[in-house]
């Protein structure tokens, strides 16, 4: 079988990708088909995923390092800026960090279903999703991750993986539901809507790691 070969992106491609991260944003990367993505952004030919990005998989990766490097160049500022002033290095702030980086990262349409499709990635496919990251799109949370840990005191080693494991599937979970919320245009959400709201989120994440 002659092998494809992965052509050089358009706005059809670009399309492609904007349609693929809500679908897998909805239904997850494994309730979606390359057949799936052609239709809803309009392709005639099923085969132009595989003519634009090669394959699936290679798709998936690419959206995900899309967002990831946004998310880590805004995050790794946020944190220098935080250990130029190492009097402000706390828990609350190394939290604000890791919060404010995963939102506003991009233009609305670069960024539209990101965190609920990386969050589904990650419950789903965790080998793959970290494999795409390479230790080196995620160097922002990694460094957030050993801040956290060196600022927990009180607790043994094992105690602080399990609260950091806890916090990161919690922060996840309710960053994928505010953006689905904010998304949907078809009636206001006050709770999301509400400027406080992740001020309360970064609360009650500060009272999961002091408990």
């Amino acid at each position: 079988m002659t092998r494809l070969t992965v052509r050089p992106q358009s706005d059809s491609a670009d399309k492609i990708k904007r349609i693929a991260r809500q679908l897998f944003a909805e239904r997850g990367v494994d309730g979606v088909t390359v057949r799936d993505i052609a239709e809803a952004s309009g392709q005639k030919n099923h085969a132009a995923v595989a003519y634009y990005f090669g394959s699936k998989d290679a798709l998936v990766r690419e959206l995900l390092i899309d967002g990831a490097k946004l998310i880590d160049e805004k995050r790794n500022a946020l944190l220098d800026a935080l250990e130029a002033d190492p009097a402000k290095l706390n828990l609350r702030s190394v939290l604000e960090a890791l919060v404010y980086s995963s939102i506003d990262f991009g233009e609305p349409e670069e960024v539209s279903g990101y965190n609920r499709f990386v969050f589904l990635l990650d419950m789903t496919h965790r080998e793959f999703f970290l494999e795409a990251l390479e230790g080196r799109w995620n160097s922002g949370y990694l460094r957030c991750m050993d801040h956290l840990r060196r600022l927990l005191t009180g607790v043994t080693e094992k105690q602080k993986t399990q609260k950091l494991i806890f916090l990161g599937r919690y922060l996840g979970a309710v960053l994928s539901a505010r953006e689905g919320k904010l998304e949907d245009s078809s009636r206001p959400h006050p709770i999301w809507e509400d400027t406080s709201t992740l001020g309360h989120l970064i609360d009650t994440m500060v009272a999961m790691l002091e408990a």
